[in-house]
């Protein structure tokens, strides 16, 4: 949790420094590997443990590792689901390995496998 509070912090620093007084500060983003969702998409799957599910709203909670393709560090958060099928095959304390992409602002998990 301290990891998102310090992301959190971060990004409003950023945020606030980017854009006082009316300049603009350009990101060093590569830009190359925007673009369609799918191509966001990395092969590489996320080691991580379930911590909570919840089917309702097609949302889980992972403890993982580094997400590569979306160059984030370890953490725990909540993720969507695109499939809510995805859910039926784990619970809480299952150790997975998942793919997970950002899409319109959220992050969603695209599959999600069975660590055995």
């Amino acid at each position: 949790m301290k990891s998102m509070k310090k992301l959190v912090i971060f990004i409003s620093i950023a945020s606030a420094t980017a854009f006082s007084g009316g300049v603009f500060a350009q990101a060093t983003m590569d830009h190359s590997k925007m673009g369609d969702v799918n191509m966001m998409v990395s092969n590489d799957m996320t080691q991580g443990a379930v911590r909570k599910i919840d089917k309702e709203v097609k949302k889980i909670t992972i403890k993982h590792g580094e997400i590569k393709n979306l160059e984030m560090p370890p953490m725990t958060m909540v993720f969507q689901v695109r499939d809510s099928a995805l859910l039926e095959k784990v619970q809480a304390g299952d150790k997975v390995q998942f793919k997970a992409i950002k899409d319109s602002g959220a992050l969603v998990v695209t599959d999600l496998q069975l660590v055995k």
